[in-house]
Order: C-alpha cells, then sequence, then structure tokens
C-alpha cells in the first residue's frame, strides 16, 4: 500500500486532493498537514511516507523553502508541489530543487490523479500544457549552485540549518534535537563550509532566496 501526505492549510482543498489521490491509487493510506511542522513532525514517525503533495505557501513557510526542507531532511521521499503559482520559471526552480512534478491548483481532479500516479511509479509530472516553457525555462545559476550546495548537507545538517535560520542559538538547537551542544558546534562548521558562508547571518541570507512572493489568498 501506498502512502500520501497532504500539505495544504485549505480544507477544501486538502478535501479535494484527498479524493484526486484515492480515484488514481485507491489502496492508499492519506494523511493530512496543514503547515510545514507538522509535515516534518509526520515525516520523522512510521510508518515511512511514499509521497508529498506540498503546497509552496504555507503559514509557516513561503515558496521553495518547505520543499527544500522535506527534500534535506527526508530524501527518500517524492514531493510533488501543488500550487496556484503555475510561471514556468517557479515550476523550473521546483524540479531543480528536487521536486518530482508540478501540478496547478487550477488543474482538473483527473490530471491531479494523473500527476500522483506518475510519481508514485518513479516518473516526473509537469502539466502538458506547460512542458514545453519548463524545458524552455533558463535555469538561474545561484539556484543551481545553492540546489549543489544544499545536497551536500546531511539531513541532520539540514535540521541544524533550518533551526539555525530561525535565529536560534546552538544551546536551543541541541535542545530542540535531542543532541550535544559541541555535536551542533560540529555541524555548524560543516554547513558553514559546505554552503561556502562566515556567519549565520549568511547562511540565513542563502535560505531566503528560495523564498517566493505570495500569491494572493487563494495560496496563502
Amino acid at each position: 500500500m501506498s502512502t500520501l501526505l497532504i500539505v495544504d492549510d485549505h480544507p477544501l482543498f486538502r478535501a479535494a486532493l484527498h479524493q484526486a489521490a484515492l480515484s488514481a491509487v485507491p489502496d492508499i493510506a492519506i494523511s493530512e498537514a496543514v503547515d510545514l511542522a507538522g509535515a516534518l513532525q509526520h515525516l520523522g514517525a512510521p510508518p515511512d511516507t511514499d509521497l508529498v503533495l506540498l503546497d509552496l505557501h504555507l503559514p509557516d513557510s513561503r515558496g521553495l523553502t518547505g520543499l527544500v526542507a522535506v527534500r534535506g531532511q527526508f530524501p527518500a521521499v517524492a514531493v510533488l508541489v501543488i500550487s496556484a503559482q503555475d510561471d514556468p520559471r517557479i515550476v523550473r526552480r521546483t524540479l531543480n530543487y528536487g521536486a518530482s512534478g508540478f501540478v496547478p491548483k487550477s488543474a482538473p481532479p483527473q490530471e491531479i490523479a494523473a500527476a500522483i500516479r506518475a510519481v508514485l511509479d518513479c516518473g516526473e509530472w509537469v502539466p502538458p500544457r506547460l512542458a514545453v516553457a519548463v524545458a524552455e525555462a533558463t535555469t538561474d545559476p545561484v539556484d543551481a549552485e545553492l540546489a549543489a550546495r544544499l545536497s551536500a548537507l546531511t539531513e541532520q545538517q539540514f535540521r541544524v540549518l533550518s533551526l539555525l535560520a530561525q535565529g536560534l542559538l546552538n544551546k536551543q538547537i541541541a535542545d530542540r534535537l535531542a543532541i550535544q551542544e559541541r555535536t551542533v558546534k560540529a555541524h555548524v562548521s560543516a554547513i558553514f563550509e559546505k554552503l561556502g558562508v562566515r556567519n549565520r547571518t549568511q547562511a540565513g541570507v542563502m535560505l531566503r532566496t528560495l523564498e517566493l512572493a505570495p500569491w494572493g489568498h487563494a495560496d496563502s
């Protein structure tokens, strides 16, 4: 049985995704989360999740930060991004940062179901009407470089980086992750080296380049 996690803060759209998933794969276990924190907590507990349907704009995550957090901490989990922002350049960025596919919120249920089936079958999904434009979209060299650097981090290092970017001190990070403070210091040093930054401020700025402007209330 496949396992699916829907991450969206709008109840009606979660219900629509739920129905689309059931039509795509009747034998599927579906869970839901309303924010990134809830999603990460769910992914860290058994059973393993096969696929995450992830909204780009959540109460505690804007833009690509949620995608990068999920991919960084749970690299074995496939992510299908769901968003009202269907600009081909944004779709290209989600793929660059590890998404297995992208579905606009305006897509009909049958297209969402097709996308779910494709990704669960280890494929990639881009809406047919956007395929050419996405293929032709230019990859920002900064995105490519940052994606490569972030992919070099271990899962624990990415957790440390996420908390560091929130302004937490080493002791607070240690308490949050239930590890020794000296271990956090070692992770921070490794993070700085892998990202090519010198301090916490630069690391935070680097993560903020992943943010996208909100796309109105419908995708907030």
